[in-house]
């Protein structure tokens, strides 16, 4: 039985994005993407939301992605192994293999991919995610935390309540801090 673990990468004030759409303050150096490749080597699913997926389906579709460092090449082999679902009423077509295109999001459908999952299922995209978490389907949040601060923009939480137990800590030289919660 897997896990379903919400995974993405913040600003210190809790946003993935600025409200001009633009995440690249957010690109991990090469310490925390070996964190990040570590954190997410057992993953057999991504499940994505339309933008979150539009960001990473370079790790198959651009060559020059997977070249940019030794980090970034292993990012990509663990990226194209893995299944991926995205979660759209928009897009038309996905653009990679082992990729799936659902139209809604079904929490009893996620419920039994995550049972049945011999590890973990990672959900990306905070629009998503909030589903999930509402459903009470997110088992932990993995978090790694930039060292900025944005004021606004798309948030990383929810808007409502959610309770947290700290499973473990860890910063890294670029200031990033890397956090793993479960939830209560």
């Amino acid at each position: 039985m897997g896990r379903l673990v919400y995974s993405m990468i913040t600003s210190a004030d809790g946003f993935v994005r600025d409200d001009d759409g633009v995440f690249d303050w957010g690109e991990p150096d090469e310490e925390v993407l070996a964190a990040i490749n570590e954190a997410t080597a057992g993953a057999g699913t991504y499940l994505y939301g339309r933008r979150i997926y539009e960001l990473m389906h370079v790790w198959e579709t651009d060559p020059a992605a997977a070249g940019q460092s030794p980090q970034s090449a292993e990012f990509a082999t663990i990226w194209k192994r893995a299944e991926k679902i995205v979660y759209s009423t928009t897009l038309d077509q996905v653009r990679t293999e082992r990729t799936q295109l659902r139209r809604s999001f079904d929490p009893a459908e996620v419920r039994a991919l995550v049972d049945a999952a011999p590890g973990d299922v990672t959900i990306e995209g905070p629009t998503l995610a909030s589903h999930a978490l509402r459903e009470g389907l997110v088992d932990a949040v993995h978090v790694w935390v930039q060292p900025l601060v944005l004021g606004s923009g798309l948030p990383f939480w929810p808007g409502s309540r959610t309770d947290l137990t700290l499973r473990s800590e860890r910063s890294f030289a670029s200031g990033t801090v890397e956090l793993v919660y479960s939830l209560r």
